[in-house]
């Protein structure tokens, strides 16, 4: 492991030599089996179907993990997936999406897909990638997973083969006997091969490949982007993105005696770079507690006992899981964690500060990218953590501020001043970053740097900052929203003229949808009325408003489009003035403002008695920041 404390160790570290020059593994078969040769022994992977301390788990060695991947690249190799084939897994978290994840992008090109995606979607997925075989569940108490691919298939006519994964051989009698009796029935509507993963699996060979690898850069994995409206966009990833973000995980954070808790979804990049290949890249070991990680049955309430049954060492989380552990004591020895990594959304500072207080544990904020292979930037574990800022760009990462004139000319940004993020590192693909060649237009700055469509700006210590994005969409606990959808849904109502919708401020999710509508000249309905139609005609239900409020009349450009940022304003004064009435706390927003550098600002009027505590108290679990009106 590097020292990562500031700009200058990074530098330190490029300077050694050019990526390219690092003896960094050539294919995912070499990566896996470097580990295999130092660590065999060592535990590499747990999972446990159920939450609870004591509950069963299962452990693979690197040795065991290497052989179970082998057998998977033989077994999709022999159902007719060369290098540029696909394989998709629609699964929760289980032993078996981490050895499907390897061995397909062994085989060919792995290609994971959200199972709380619907049938149409995952189909469209299924379509695009051109799909070959698709690994999944079989049909399973309290789960739709199997019913939405087998319809999906059914309109997916390239799979030719799905393997099913059985949840119940995880179960211990007599609940194991009970699953059989209470399946749900599967009516299988597609013409694709079905066949058992692990009974298959135990056929092939463990202990060589039945193939010869290729050690040539080439795509190894798909990963859609969002996905709540429409055809999500599909990235692509090279073999030398992936193994570039288990190096960092390896080179900055992780040794081979950590263990890690990681209680994210496997199809998301988060899961699978940063901490799959990370404990690849270290020989660390990594830990799934349920197939619904933070969101299986008491998951939060056993979080620290967790801890002390494995000894975690790092926890890997985000903001609104955070504000969910928060509500429940630390009731375990949690001495031997270290450090806490969050992503995908942004961190409140007061949760920041609880978590602290709480755990004795600071969290290391980071930024990264599907379009990316993932990491870009990070606060460096042993250096100076900002609040409020992602960190450091990570060593081979190069981020530029550009201003774009619309005509093609850039102009690179001084320091604080806010552009748009643009990112060259050995994740990023120039030109080919998506499967669709038309979603490439316009999409790389200097024909090199990737136009994340997030604002930020870069401070005088190299820290960079996200005040806000290019692009609308509505993050909600990490989950993207396209505001579209919910405008095109309401626009349908014969009494709407103008629809926009925004993300709110929340203190558990960052930001939830809301709406704000224009009336067509002498129409009359109500915003219960609205809602009502909303929820019939919003095809995603995290994408539902929460709020939809009727305005006179919408704020608008020049040029009559819906002006977003006053729409945010409003928004922020609301929710921040309900907040602060209901910790009865008399002050109130009075304005918000744009500030350069941290992008929207609400104004608080002083009230007698009141001080930054009190404020910061209730204020801090947004994002948002805040600070006293300028008396007149």
């Amino acid at each position: 492991m590097n020292v990562f404390r500031t700009v200058a160790d990074r530098d330190a570290i490029e300077a050694e030599k050019p990526w390219a020059e690092r003896d960094t593994a050539k294919s995912i078969y070499q990566f896996l089996s470097r580990t295999r040769d130092a660590h065999g022994s060592k535990a590499a992977i747990s999972f446990q179907l159920f939450s609870g301390p004591a509950d069963k788990a299962e452990t693979l060695t690197w040795a065991q993990y290497h052989a179970k991947a082998t057998q998977a690249a033989n077994l999709f190799r022999s159902l007719g997936v060369g290098p540029g084939d696909v394989v998709a897994y629609i699964l929760p978290n289980s032993m078996e999406t981490a050895v499907a994840v390897l061995g397909g992008s062994i085989a060919g090109i792995v290609n994971p897909i959200n199972p709380l995606l619907d049938a149409d979607q995952i189909s469209s997925i299924l379509r695009e990638t051109k799909a070959k075989v698709v690994v999944t569940l079989r049909a399973f108490p309290k789960t739709d997973v199997a019913q939405k691919v087998a319809e999906a298939v059914r309109h997916a006519p390239g799979v030719k083969t799905v393997l099913e994964v059985d949840l119940n051989r995880y179960l211990t009698p007599p609940k194991s006997w009970i699953v059989p009796l209470v399946r749900p029935k599967n009516p299988v509507a597609h013409n694709a091969t079905i066949k058992n993963f692990v009974a298959e699996l135990a056929k092939q060979p463990s202990d060589r490949l039945t193939f010869e690898d290729v050690t040539e850069d080439r795509v190894a994995a798909y990963f859609h982007t969002g996905g709540t409206t429409g055809m999500p966009k599909v990235a692509q990833h090279k073999v030398s993105g992936m193994v570039y973000n288990g190096w960092l995980g390896a080179k900055l954070m992780f040794k081979s005696s950590d263990v890690v808790i990681c209680p994210l979804p496997m199809f998301h990049v988060f899961a699978i770079y940063p901490i799959l290949m990370s404990m690849i890249a270290s020989g660390g070991h990594v830990v799934f507690p349920t197939p619904a990680g933070y969101r299986g049955d008491g998951v939060f309430d056993n979080f620290w006992k967790l801890v002390e049954r494995w000894k975690i060492t790092y926890m890997i989380t985000v903001p609104t899981a955070l504000s969910a552990l928060m509500q429940r004591p630390v009731n375990a020895d949690i001495s031997s964690l270290r450090g806490a990594f969050s992503g995908s959304a942004p961190l409140p500072l007061e949760l920041y500060k609880r978590f602290e207080k709480a755990t004795g544990v600071q969290i290391i904020e980071g930024y990264g990218l599907t379009e990316c292979t993932c990491l870009v930037s990070c606060n460096p574990p042993e250096g100076n953590k900002k609040i409020g800022s992602v960190g450091i760009p990570l060593p081979y990462t190069h981020v530029r501020i550009l201003h774009m004139d619309g005509a093609g000319g850039v102009t690179d940004c001084g320091i604080d001043q806010v552009g748009e993020i643009c990112v060259a590192n050995p994740g990023v693909f120039p030109g080919s970053t998506y499967t669709e060649q038309d979603k490439n237009h316009d999409l790389f700055a200097e024909g090199l740097y990737l136009r994340t469509g997030d604002l930020g700006r870069m401070d005088a210590e190299g820290y960079l900052y996200i005040t806000g994005r290019a692009k609308d969409l509505i993050i909600r606990g990490g989950h993207n929203i396209d505001p579209a959808e919910i405008e095109e849904a309401l626009a349908g109502h014969e009494a709407v003229a103008m629809v926009g919708a925004i993300g709110q401020p929340d203190a558990h999710a960052g930001e939830i949808p809301c709406a704000y509508v224009e009336l067509v000249k002498d129409a009359e309905v109500t915003p219960a009325e609205l809602m009502e139609f909303a929820r019939a005609h919003i095809h995603e239900r995290a994408a539902v408003p929460k709020v939809i409020e009727i305005l006179d009349e919408l704020p608008k450009t020049a040029v009559g489009k819906v002006f977003k940022p006053d729409l945010r304003r409003l928004a922020i004064t609301r929710i921040y003035n309900e907040a602060l009435k209901a910790a009865n706390v008399p002050v109130q927003v009075v304005s918000v403002i744009e500030d350069k550098k941290r992008g929207l600002v609400a104004q608080v009027s002083r009230g007698e008695g009141v001080g930054d505590a009190a404020v910061t108290e209730v204020l801090g679990q947004f994002v948002r920041p805040w600070e006293w009106a300028k008396e007149s």
